[in-house]
Parts: C-alpha cells; sequence; structure tokens
C-alpha cells in the first residue's frame, strides 16, 4: 500500500472523504506495475532487514502451583540473591527483570564515581544496535547508574527476554574502550556538568541539601576535575577493577515459573563469573556498601546561605528540610497525613497570597529510609533569609489550623489517605517497582500498604496532633531542621548582610559541610539489623 500525497493530484480525483472532504483516489497495483518495478529495482542495495530475534512466538500463560502473594528468596549463592514473584494480577504474556550489579569500588573517590557512570554512558551506547528491534518487538530495557553501582533492568514479552538478556550480559563481560566513543561521550558529562552552573537555584538548593544529609556524595565540582582528566585507557584499566568485586541482587516478575527464573540467574552467574579469563569475582559480605543519612539535631536549626552558581539568574531560592523520623509504618501515616492537609494551604499562602515565587511546594521526602517535610521556595521577589521566615510564620499560622480540626475533616483527610494508597496497580512495571523499591531500600514491608492502611483506620485525631506538636511545629521538642538558601546577584546584597549576622538562638550556620558531616551522627541502615535480610 503506497499513500503519495500533493497539490499536483488536484482535479484528478474521483472521491472525497466525509469527514473534512479531502479529495482522493485508489487505484490497484497492476501486475505490469510491478513487473515494471522489478526490472528497474536495484539488486545490490535493496534487501529484506534481517529477522528481528525479539519477536515473540510463545504467549501463552505459565501455571504456577503456588500462588505467592508478595516477593520470595528463591536462590542465594555467593554471587546472586534471587528474588521471585509470579504475576498473579494482570495474567500478561509479561515479565519485568531487574540486575543491580553491587560494585563497592563504583565510588570510593571521585575518580572511580565518574569512571563507573562513563562505563555506564558507553554500554548504554553499545548496545544502541538492539534497542530498535527490541522496541518494535515488544520488549525494553535501560541501564542507569546507582549509588551502589549500576543496573540492568528489561521488561515485556517473556517468550525472547532472555535472548536480550543475554546480550546485555556478553556485552558487559566483553567491554572495550573504544576511543572515538569515548571522547565524544565524555564530551557530553562535561557539558552536563557545567551546565549544572546554569540549572535553576532551587535545583542547586536541592543539591546543597543532599550533599549535606548524604553520608557519602562527592561534590560536582571535583567530579568535573576527575572526569576532565579521564583518559580512555584509564577508564580500560578502570573497569576491570570495578567489576573485581561484584554481587548480583536479583529481581524476577512476571509469567515465568520458579525454575526459569533460577535458571535465568544460573546463566547470569555463568556468563559473567564463571568463563575463562572473567575479570568478575565475588564480593565478602564485608563490602556491601551501605549508604546513610546524617542524623540532624533536634532543636537546632540549620542555615547554610551561598551564592547561586550563575548571578545572572534573578532568582533566589529556599529549600526548609524538616527531618521526621525513620520508616516506621506508625509514624509514616502521620506525616502523610499533614502533607496531604497541609501542601495545598501551604501553596496558598506563600504562592497565591503572598506571591513569593512561582515555583512554591511542600511536600514529602525520604532519603535512605529517613522521612522529612520539604518546603521549596524560588522567587526574584525576596531574598532566601526572608522566605525562610515566611516558611516559619506559615507552620506557625498553621499549627492553629491543626488543633482547631474538626472531627469531620479529620477524617475525611484519613479516607482520602486510604483511598489514594488502595489505588490498584496499573500495570506489571508499575508492580514490581514497588517491591523492588522494598527490597532495594531495605525495608521489605511487601505488605505496607495493608498494614498502613489498618493504621489510618485506627488513627485518633489525638494522635495526629500529638505527633505534629512532637515533631514538626516551631520549636517543638523533636524538630530538626535545615535551611538551604541560594541567593541570586538581585539580592547579593542581602547575602552578605545575612553572612554577617550573628547567629540567632537554637540556630546553626554551616559554613563547612564536610566538617558538618563528620561531627554528626548516622540513621542506622536499614539493610540489615533485628529482623532484616541481610547478605550473610
Amino acid at each position: 500500500r503506497i499513500l503519495c500525497e500533493s497539490k499536483k493530484f488536484e482535479g484528478s480525483t474521483n472521491c472525497a472523504e466525509p469527514w473534512y472532504n479531502t479529495s482522493y483516489s485508489i487505484e490497484n497495483v497492476t501486475p505490469y506495475m510491478i513487473k515494471q518495478w522489478i526490472q528497474k529495482a536495484p539488486t545490490e542495495k535493496l534487501y529484506l532487514p534481517k529477522p528481528n530475534i525479539f519477536v515473540p512466538k510463545d504467549l501463552s500463560l505459565k501455571e504456577v502451583p503456588d500462588k505467592v502473594t508478595f516477593p520470595t528468596i528463591l536462590r542465594k549463592t555467593p554471587l546472586s540473591r534471587l528474588w521471585y514473584k509470579p504475576d498473579m494480577l494482570f495474567f500478561t504474556p509479561k515479565v519485568y527483570i531487574i540486575i543491580d550489579f553491587h560494585c563497592p569500588l563504583s565510588s570510593h573517590s571521585p575518580e572511580a564515581a565518574v569512571s563507573t557512570s562513563l562505563f555506564v554512558d558507553l554500554l548504554v551506547d553499545y548496545l544502541n544496535a538492539y534497542a530498535y528491534d527490541a522496541q518494535i518487538a515488544g520488549l525494553f530495557y535501560s541501564i542507569y547508574l546507582t549509588s551502589t553501582g549500576f543496573q540492568v533492568c528489561v521488561g515485556g514479552y517473556n517468550d525472547k527476554m532472555r535472548v536480550l538478556l543475554h546480550a546485555i550480559m556478553k556485552q558487559i563481560v566483553n567491554f572495550v574502550v573504544k576511543p572515538n566513543r569515548f571522547s565524544a561521550l565524555k564530551e557530553t558529562s562535561v557539558k552536563d556538568y557545567q551546565n549544572f552552573n546554569f540549572s535553576q537555584p532551587y535545583s542547586q538548593a536541592s543539591y546543597y541539601l543532599s550533599l549535606i544529609l548524604e553520608e557519602k556524595k562527592w561534590p560536582l565540582v571535583e567530579k568535573l576535575q576527575a572526569l576532565s582528566k579521564l583518559e580512555s585507557d584509564s577508564l580500560a584499566k578502570f573497569v576491570p577493577h570495578l567489576l573485581s568485586k561484584t554481587y548480583l541482587e536479583c529481581y524476577i516478575q512476571g509469567n515465568i515459573e520458579p525454575g526459569e527464573a533460577e535458571s535465568i540467574v544460573q546463566e547470569i552467574e555463568d556468563t559473567i563469573f564463571n568463563t575463562p579469563n572473567s575479570v568478575f569475582k565475588p564480593m565478602s559480605p564485608s563490602q556491601y556498601l551501605v549508604k546513610r543519612v546524617i542524623m540532624l539535631e533536634k532543636e537546632i536549626k540549620c542555615c547554610y546561605q551561598i551564592e547561586g552558581l550563575n548571578q545572572k539568574n534573578e532568582n533566589s531560592s529556599v529549600v526548609q528540610y524538616i527531618q521526621v523520623h525513620q520508616d516506621d509504618a506508625l509514624s509514616n501515616i502521620k506525616l502523610e497525613l499533614f502533607s496531604l492537609i497541609s501542601s495545598q494551604p501551604a501553596f496558598n499562602q506563600l504562592r497565591t497570597v503572598e506571591q513569593l515565587g512561582y515555583i512554591t511546594y511542600l511536600s514529602l521526602r525520604s532519603d535512605r529510609g529517613v522521612w522529612a517535610l520539604e518546603v521549596v521556595i524560588q522567587s526574584t521577589v525576596k531574598d532566601p533569609s526572608y522566605l525562610d521566615s515566611r516558611i516559619d510564620e506559615f507552620f506557625k499560622t498553621f499549627e492553629s489550623k491543626i488543633h482547631e480540626l474538626s472531627d469531620k475533616d479529620f477524617k475525611r483527610n484519613v479516607k482520602s489517605l486510604i483511598d489514594s494508597k488502595l489505588e490498584k496497580f496499573k500495570n506489571l512495571w508499575e508492580e514490581s517497582g514497588f517491591y523492588w523499591g522494598e527490597i532495594e531500600a531495605g525495608t521489605l514491608k511487601f505488605d505496607r500498604v495493608e498494614s498502613e492502611v489498618a493504621l489510618l483506620r485506627e488513627l485518633k485525631k489525638e494522635e495526629f496532633i500529638e505527633f505534629f506538636d512532637e515533631y514538626i511545629k516551631v520549636d517543638a521538642p523533636q524538630r530538626r531542621t535545615v535551611s538551604v538558601q541560594v541567593f541570586s546577584g538581585n539580592h547579593s546584597a542581602e547575602f552578605k548582610k545575612a553572612i554577617a549576622e550573628a547567629d540567632q538562638p537554637k540556630t546553626c550556620r554551616l559554613t563547612d559541610i564536610f566538617g558538618f558531616k563528620r561531627s554528626r551522627p548516622l540513621h542506622r541502615s536499614l539493610k540489615g539489623g533485628p529482623g532484616l535480610i541481610t547478605m550473610d
């Protein structure tokens, strides 16, 4: 079927379609026309594409004898651990697989971090040859950097999934640095780091906040310096070093039987660990990386003030972060309920009434299982110190709204939160993402929805108010706060004034982020501890 569209056909058509009255004609392709095409066709460059090896042929649904509600550990060796869950909800011939490469040598220095990142970029680049055929056949894959290494995700029809996964693993095993692609991707990466200077001030404030909170996070300026000095031969030497200590955390969910899931992981182990001259070596449990978060001091408000990286940007920004608790079902629902109740009033007061800035929001935040509230404002009209004071004033004013909350409004908000939690997963990827999130965080609360809904149904208004008074309100005994303030060129005078002022009572000015982090205790890691599954 050939469609030709041109103004030249005007007046030579014999039909009109009924919607827009567009004129058209339909002509049969005659045997004579085909014969003419064959005679004139180039014989050397015209050929059919190779068969798509990813097109599925078996779309049958697998029989699973055991009805598994939550993911279970199906297989565990010194090299890997496999979490498995059959599809009990969508009943489609599809599967979702995550292979998380835990590499302790991936982030021990800025040089290691940028080298690992460029290694992942090159992997993605080399695999582009498979991307089109896989997508056409209903398969997808992604490879991306993580805080502890890198991760391979594949999804789609299960029939040819192993073909795609094997191709990816072979590319990892046979990885070589191609100097021309290295130069191109390094240049792109350098520009990305440099362009951060021109990012929105609220993004810069969020970056500084992460730098304050995370125990191990390298500054962008140090990573850019390391990347600028990185050469292709250095990366070629680094990659075997990176992969010499590796542990695989695997997750498989979908239309797949337990035995097949085990054989997939066994095949991956054989491909990357058990081939001659393989650079992959098992990692000992003592080398397992644990990412932890700084514990802020209660009743103290820390303040980090800095000039924006692009002083021509007229916007200033503040991010006020209130650290509340480490993952706990009862505390979770109380904080979620407060966020639900307060987010719209915060926007209305700070954005609509006071018109402080176009970007204004209050939201929940979780870093390694440490839950918090954050309020973000970006503004051209006011400096960050003033914005921060208005956030405090909002919390003071909102205190009376919480204490005067009617039983009817309380129950309505609780019901709204319950309804949002009980929303069904829309597809296999969404369900898998939820369960993998629990595994990745180390919380393993696969029944989180059910347990938190049950607690919400029993929650009393007095308990909620007590939680607010204890952790959230200004001057609460357990309130732990940090305010990150980024000053634009428009507010340079206010910046000079702010850094010259003496600290107010119960405030702490941060001038050395890394010195501050060294002085603070850490929240415990959720990947371990009583009742939780560890590598051992």
